[in-house]
């Protein structure tokens, strides 16, 4: 019996996790065998929480939109009620109490329909398409703001690898000069100390390779966690062919006007402030006179009547259509107040357009700087490189025929690897600063 229980459990976990490793199997096809640049914008565009957050509050704000449109129409409502009573009531033909019942219906319907209240409704309407185009907008500037850091972390990672694939050279060189130093040592041409010199050496370009191998996991980490991915998932980075770091720049003029003209954050400054202006005039409607048309129909019936049901509900039966007016005459400066309030909120809106302008050009003229300095430092990182590379070239030829020491072989073997990461580090930060440049005047990111 317990052989019988033990190998029902068993069954029951193994299905358990054959469905598990099915579901974490479907779920991994879905993704890409590779992800480039493009692809990663995308699938975060289409599955960020912040974005779809910002997405269900824009869809919140189109419902306040249709409910301000739907409060400019005639309401309905219909009333249905029906009551039983039961009393002892004294008599007064034969004197005494009597017990009574009786049962009443009574239907109605009513409909009130606001015809002027100075515009309020329809700057009301305005003010909540306002907010719509303003919640786009916000999407549209976490969209850029996403969009920037997943070109930083996906360069990163490129970065990283490339420097993975130089430092392995280094290993493979630092191993063959090892090997060369141990067969000078043999034939007495060095010293034991410039052997362990040699060793050190590789043990050092070692450890860096180790180095640059975990800054590659932790920026796949960085991009991995960005995505939003499953933690089982592993992501595998496609290289694109070349990457661009220098190109011909528009002017910084260009980029500002475009900017200024495009961005969203300006566009957000822009509606943020004719949403206050349309706040005054929504709190200087609330002074003006209310005018509304209301209508009902109603009838009832009860059977303490002699007439019989349809008779009574064809005699009850009455209509009403009126017209109230409502005029604001003292409110304890609610709507005095409200006005003034709204002044001050436009010249607030007006500040923070200005200050978005400001900030934004300021950003466009860093990023211009960043861009020249950035293709300064590369162009000076090329010469440098050949430069050293081909000094350690030639050292590394007299060292293995003994024309050179290993003083003068390590020294121009740590100016290379220094030129070697100046060089891959200008690079990509070249490449980086030059597309966030470009997309400030609406071009997209693309390697």
């Amino acid at each position: 019996m317990l052989a019988k229980v033990l190998a029902c459990g068993f069954l029951f976990l193994s299905c358990i996790s054959n469905n598990s490793l099915k579901a974490q199997n479907d779920s991994a096809q879905q993704f890409p065998s590779k992800w480039d640049l493009q692809t990663c914008l995308d699938y975060a565009k289409r599955n960020n929480i912040q974005l779809n957050t910002l997405r269900f509050s824009q869809q919140i704000n189109k419902q306040d939109l249709l409910l301000a449109r739907a409060a400019k129409y005639p309401n309905l409502f219909g009333n249905l009620g029906q009551n039983f009573t039961h009393s002892t009531n004294a008599n007064p033909v034969v004197g005494g109490f009597a017990t009574q019942s009786s049962f009443a219906s009574n239907s109605s319907l009513t409909s009130a329909w606001t015809v002027f209240n100075g515009g309020y409704l329809n700057y009301n309407i305005k003010i909540k398409n306002l907010d719509l185009n303003q919640a786009g907008l916000n999407i549209d500037q976490s969209i850029n703001s996403l969009t920037i850091e997943i070109t930083q972390d996906f360069l990163n990672i490129l970065l990283a690898k490339e420097n993975i694939i130089y430092v392995e050279d280094l290993v493979k060189t630092s191993e063959a000069q090892q090997d060369q130093g141990n067969k000078l040592y043999s034939a007495g041409s060095i010293a034991r100390n410039a052997l362990i010199e040699l060793e050190a050496q590789t043990a050092t370009d070692k450890y860096n390779l180790v180095s640059a191998q975990s800054a590659y996991r932790q920026n796949l980490l960085n991009l991995k966690q960005l995505l939003q991915l499953p933690w089982s998932y592993s992501l595998d980075i496609a290289i694109p062919d070349t990457i661009i770091a220098t190109a011909l720049m528009p002017s910084l003029d260009e980029v500002q006007r475009i900017a200024l003209a495009t961005r969203p954050e300006i566009k957000y400054a822009e509606t943020g402030l004719d949403i206050a202006q349309m706040n005054l005039k929504t709190a200087k409607a609330q002074t003006l006179p209310v005018a509304s048309i209301g209508a009902s129909l109603a009838t009832g019936y009860s059977n303490n009547e002699s007439v019989e049901y349809l008779k009574q509900l064809d005699n009850n039966f009455y209509q009403r259509v009126g017209l109230s007016i409502s005029i604001p005459i003292f409110n304890n400066r609610i709507y005095r107040t409200q006005i003034e309030v709204s002044k001050i909120e436009i010249e607030q809106a007006k500040l923070s357009l200005q200050g978005a302008k400001t900030t934004l050009s300021q950003l466009v003229e860093q990023a211009y700087i960043n861009v020249l300095n950035a293709q300064a430092q590369y162009d000076a990182a090329v010469v440098q490189l050949k430069a050293s590379q081909e000094s350690y070239r030639v050292v590394s030829e007299q060292f293995k025929y003994g024309a050179a020491n290993l003083v003068e072989l390590l020294q121009q073997k740590n100016l290379y690897v220094q030129a070697l990461q100046g060089y891959i580090q200008a690079k990509y930060t070249a490449a980086l600063n030059l597309e966030i440049y470009n997309f400030y005047r609406g071009e997209p990111v693309k390697l």
